[in-house]
């Protein structure tokens, strides 16, 4: 038999086999050496051990799978709060409204994506207080610029309401590249304040919107207020005293826009709500030529002509900020009635600027020298005697709102009428000629109101506000008699931040 079989084999030893033929010749020649080792018997269980990492990995993999498409699923289901917010309203009356959850989604890609509060990471208590009157974006068609500063603009605009009507109303749009998060939650703040207001001489927030924009890390806030047409106070009285003859303005009506921001601050302060910036530039003219205070601390971030950086104290309107306030930073009711003060010294003036020859950065020091500003020409002693009330340097020792109006009141009771003209010292002449048909009544593109004589000189005057002034011209001698026939003297304003372009021959007014 040519086999051999070794046993016992121990699987453990090395076995070094060599092998040699018998014959009857006798024994032939021995064969190479062989190593040989046994392989140990397989045990069990070792094929399913080695597929365990495999099934584990898997399964890891399988797991983070379902929860990336849960957080996807979850984030394009999120359901936003936004609102159908305007319903029908009365003629007269300020817009109601309603609130009703509508479901949108977010989108990646190319689209935009919805704008909402959760994108500014401001307070769960401010959304709320913000959420009823949050106007989606779609609702809103912006149109020209009304006016434009270093932090942001005023912009007109059209709000579409749910009966397919729409309602002009100014919108207000911070710049986000500029201000911060905290900076906008302040502003947000301060609009769901406003939203609460109801006084005729007060403006109300009719509501905010985001605009969301492409590439941008923020979106832009904007607050909706009641479109003025006849602008702001100030630049009305700067444009009353700017025709080729010296337009006086009866003191009656002087007094009466005193008395109509005195009452609106009154309602403020009873409410313990603090201005900071009261001046006439955030005064309103409405319709009936009625004062309304606006602006509540949001002009500081839209408007920045008249501020100073003091320090590290941000920009401030120093000719317009009571004593103690440039020292300490500290704004309460008093510091408003020094404003006040300011304001009425304004008015007197029709719109000159306070402290003139006074740089910014001395205001401090000149009041500190106990210097105030001087007497207006034209201004009665019981009204300055007012005035210097309001800049009295121990802020506990000014009158309130409540006395001021009251004292107002007093002086204007004691005034004749005011003369009545026939026609309003300002118009909004964009509106009224194409509403009347002015400009083909009078045919060469001027108009002439009742009781006036044709134009005799035009002047154009460039300036900042966006609005058209009517000028008539009153002789001072006939101030207190009834006036028969005007020369009217059209000034024409309009935006070189819009136009960019002027007239050479036009005179600019830098506002």
């Amino acid at each position: 038999d040519p086999r051999a079989v070794l046993k016992p084999f121990d699987p453990f030893t090395r076995h070094v086999i060599r092998v040699q033929a018998f014959t009857v010749a006798g024994a032939g020649p021995w064969s190479q050496t062989l190593v040989l080792a046994a392989q140990p018997e397989p045990r069990k269980g070792k094929h399913r051990r080695s597929w365990a990492p495999l099934v584990i990995g898997i399964l890891c993999a399988a797991l983070t799978l379902v929860a990336v498409l849960l957080v996807v699923y979850h984030t394009r289901k999120k359901e936003l709060q936004f609102g159908k917010a305007f319903g029908p309203t009365t003629p007269g009356r300020t817009v109601l409204v309603q609130y009703r959850a509508v479901r949108t989604y977010n989108r990646q890609g190319t689209e935009r994506l919805e704008a909402t509060f959760d994108t500014l990471g401001i307070s769960e208590s401010l959304k709320q207080k913000l959420q009823d009157i949050f106007i989606p974006e779609q609702q809103l068609i912006l149109g020209r610029t009304l006016g434009r500063g270093e932090f942001g603009s005023v912009k007109e605009a059209q709000l579409k309401m749910e009966d397919g009507s729409s309602q002009k109303v100014a919108v207000k749009i911070v710049k986000t590249d500029v201000n911060s998060s905290g900076d906008i939650e302040e502003l947000l703040r301060e609009a769901a304040c406003m939203k609460d207001f109801d006084h005729p001489n007060v403006i109300k927030v009719i509501g905010v919107s985001l605009q969301s924009r492409a590439n941008r890390r923020l979106p832009v806030p904007m607050v909706l207020l009641p479109f003025m047409k006849h602008g702001d106070l100030h630049s009305f009285l700067v444009m009353s005293r700017l025709g080729e003859q010296p337009t006086e303005m009866p003191v009656q009506t002087l007094l009466k826009f005193m008395i109509d921001i005195a009452r609106g601050m009154e309602y403020l302060s009873q409410k313990n709500f603090i201005h900071r910036d009261l001046a006439t530039r955030n005064c309103m003219l409405n319709e009936d030529m009625g004062v309304c205070v606006a602006d509540f601390g949001l002009s500081r971030k839209l408007y920045s002509g008249d501020y100073y950086r003091q320090g590290s104290a941000g920009k401030l309107p120093v000719k317009w900020i009571a004593l103690e306030s440039l020292a300490d930073n500290v704004y309460t009711l008093h510091s408003d009635v020094w404003s006040f003060g300011v304001t009425m010294w304004e008015i007197s003036t029709r719109g000159q600027t306070p402290y003139p020859g006074i740089e910014n950065a001395e205001i401090y020091d000149y009041l500190l020298q106990g210097h105030r500003l001087k007497q207006p020409p034209h201004c009665t002693p019981m009204l300055y005697q007012l005035m210097s009330e309001c800049w009295h340097t121990e802020p506990k020792l000014r009158p309130s709102f409540q006395s001021l109006r009251q004292s107002l009141e007093e002086l204007l009771a004691g005034f004749s009428p005011a003369p009545e003209t026939g026609e309003h010292l300002y118009m909004n002449l964009r509106e009224e000629e194409e509403a009347s048909g002015l400009k083909q009544a009078c045919g060469m593109g001027c108009w002439e109101a009742e009781g006036q004589r044709p134009q005799r000189t035009e002047m154009r005057l460039e300036a900042s506000s966006g609005y058209r002034y009517v000028m008539v011209p009153l002789d001072a001698a006939t101030e207190h008699t009834e006036c028969n026939r005007f020369t009217s003297v059209r000034h024409e304003v309009t935006d070189p931040l819009i136009e960019g372009e002027v007239e050479e021959e036009r005179v600019i007014i830098n506002l």
